[in-house]
């Protein structure tokens, strides 16, 4: 299973933060070069996608992938981190129906210019927004334009409205809840989230920590995830291609994987009338 490049696609249980994950793998497989491409809230679960090596290059194109979360929204309280974990910052009783819920829910869809939650990794200012906000400083939150593909109702029950939601990178789930509730004319805060898939890694193919730990798990690579075309690397364009330069290619593939006696040398992607390089091996 002794690999230097590669992707694990965790199941992360609520309580551990996204970079202790990458910490507990950095650690398992000896090697600093670990990323994720997509954080989870400490109570967040589900799949948090992991690269090591030289696939960490490879976080932006994974991070863009569409994700579907199950999120529960607890009613009647507000909480400063919009989340069950913060603390309360107000109470008030709720009356609401199903099929108003729906109706809200259903007016989601689209494009959707969403406030940034004040305990976020975003900067302003060249600070982080949760450097604001456990300081007590004011500052003004930024807007952000993201677009929620799909979102369902999945039920209703005493003071906990359950929905899956389909959106697109960047989507702070905390933050449409909030929204979802104002709506409504009411108040709520995030008491769930599981993170059901991100593009087409799912959870029901996603390794614990535990699994992990005990080297029960499947390293994935880039032929598992990305639309490719294997081409053995051609004499005339080895020196470019082995410098990572730029190169004219007829080809249509998007992304193109040089190979050479049944070794990796690097992986191009198409722009425009070029190829690019992303990895070199």
């Amino acid at each position: 299973m002794k690999t230097n490049n590669g992707i694990i696609v965790v199941n992360k249980e609520s309580g551990y933060t996204s970079r202790d994950v990458v910490n507990i793998i950095s650690k398992k497989l000896g090697t600093k070069k670990v990323g994720h491409t997509g954080t989870l809230d400490p109570l967040a679960k589900g799949v948090l996608v992991v690269l090591f090596g030289k696939y960490t290059k490879l976080v932006n194109i994974l991070t863009s992938l569409t994700k579907i979360y199950e999120a529960e929204i607890k009613l009647g309280i507000e909480t400063d981190t919009l989340d069950i974990t913060g603390n309360i910052i107000k109470t008030e009783p709720f009356n609401l129906k199903k099929e108003d819920i729906i109706s809200v829910l259903n007016s989601f869809k689209g494009l959707y210019h969403m406030e940034v939650p004040a305990y976020s990794a975003i900067k302003v200012n060249g600070k982080k927004l949760y450097d604001y906000a456990r300081n007590n400083l004011s500052v003004t939150l930024p807007f952000k334009d993201v677009e929620i593909y799909d979102i369902e109702f999945l039920d209703f029950q005493n003071d906990i409205i359950k929905f899956r939601v389909k959106v697109a990178k960047g989507t702070y789930i905390r933050s449409l809840i909030r929204d979802i509730c104002h709506k409504l004319n009411t108040i709520g805060t995030m008491s769930n989230l599981i993170r059901i898939s991100q593009g087409d890694f799912n959870l029901k193919d996603a390794y614990t920590l535990k699994e992990i730990q005990n080297d029960n798990y499947k390293v994935l690579n880039i032929r598992d995830v990305l639309p490719l075309k294997e081409l053995e690397l051609p004499e005339d364009l080895a020196t470019k291609v082995k410098n990572g330069n730029i190169i004219n290619l007829s080809e249509e593939a998007e992304y193109i994987l040089f190979i050479s006696n049944d070794e990796d040398i690097a992986l191009y992607k198409k722009n425009k009338n070029n190829y690019e390089c992303l990895i070199l091996f």
